[in-house]
């Protein structure tokens, strides 16, 4: 027996608000319909997806595995019907696709397989470089795009850019951290712990913009280009850390459970978007890019993790 898309669509909504009764809310239908709908597929699977606990639900390790398959099977479907008036197998081109680190690691892989089976006669050369280096290509001309973080761009003037997915920031902790136990957290209740610092695409810069706008700093006791190096020094309970939902995972590579929390103050969003030359002449071919990227994350982007608050 299969799962319906329904189910999926309930699971889907549960594990992005990690509450029964705001998925329920959001999609129109009873919690009862909710918990019925998950409880069908987790035996269809054979495996728990969901922890109860008294403030929501928190996916299982096997739950956070089959949420990116949820997503890539709704997006499947939306794009089977919504594709064809956009696709055109027999455009051809080349794109000179430039990206940084954080999108080439955790945002483009999966979409840029979708758009190569779209599109199979459009080539996509990559290049990966820092911020700098890319607004400095999309300007001389040496890439013709880039897909990058435009919450971090520098030049305005001389770029034109597009956002397709706003990830936010929240606090990352280990299970047994005693500020799990607060029911909200502020950057001064942060300020006090060791803190865990992201380097790379200028993530330590964008931390200090927000930090510099209270009275508190962060005890950094560590800084690295390491998403996973952050992922398994919190998850062991060596410092927190502040990142974005984009690249959060519940598991850490030695299998411990990594916490998140929403907190109190307004901390900006992780951008991810499209970027090239203001008033250059985009090819056909960058067009469909451009075309098929709104598309395809304007149907459901799978790194939105349920919150602890």
């Amino acid at each position: 027996m299969l799962p319906s898309l329904r189910q999926i669509r309930y699971f889907i909504a549960a594990a992005e608000t990690g509450q029964i009764s705001q998925a329920a809310m959001g999609l129109h239908v009873s919690q009862s319909a909710i918990t019925t709908a998950i409880k069908g597929l987790e035996e269809i699977l054979g495996t728990r997806l969901f922890d109860r606990q008294s403030h929501g639900v928190i996916l299982t390790y096997d739950g956070h595995r089959f949420l990116q398959h949820a997503h890539h099977i709704l997006n499947a479907v939306q794009e089977a019907v919504r594709l064809p008036s956009l696709s055109n197998a027999s455009d051809t081109g080349l794109i000179r696709l430039a990206v940084s680190f954080t999108v080439a690691g955790y945002f483009l892989p999966s979409y840029l397989a979708r758009f190569a089976r779209s599109f199979p006669n459009i080539k996509v050369e990559l290049q990966e470089a820092d911020r700098k280096d890319i607004e400095e290509g999309l300007i001389s001309g040496n890439c013709d795009l880039a897909m990058i973080l435009t919450s971090n761009l520098d030049n305005q003037e001389d770029l034109q850019t597009e956002t397709l997915l706003r990830s936010r920031r929240r606090l990352w902790l280990s299970s047994d951290n005693e500020i799990t136990k607060m029911q909200s957290v502020t950057l001064e209740d942060i300020a006090d712990q060791p803190y865990i610092m992201l380097t790379v695409d200028e993530a330590s810069n964008t931390a200090l913009r927000y930090w510099n706008q209270t009275t508190h700093m962060p005890n950094v006791i560590f800084r690295t280009s390491s998403v996973e190096a952050v992922r398994s020094m919190v998850s062991n309970g060596t410092g927190i850390s502040i990142l974005s939902d984009m690249v959060y995972r519940p598991w850490s590579l030695e299998g411990r459970r990594i916490e998140v929390m929403t907190i109190a103050e307004e901390i900006p969003s992780m951008d991810v978007g499209l970027a090239w030359a203001r008033g250059s002449a985009r090819s056909k071919a960058t067009k469909a890019f451009c075309e098929f990227m709104h598309l395809a994350v304007g149907s459901g982007h799978p790194h939105m993790p349920s919150s602890k608050r």
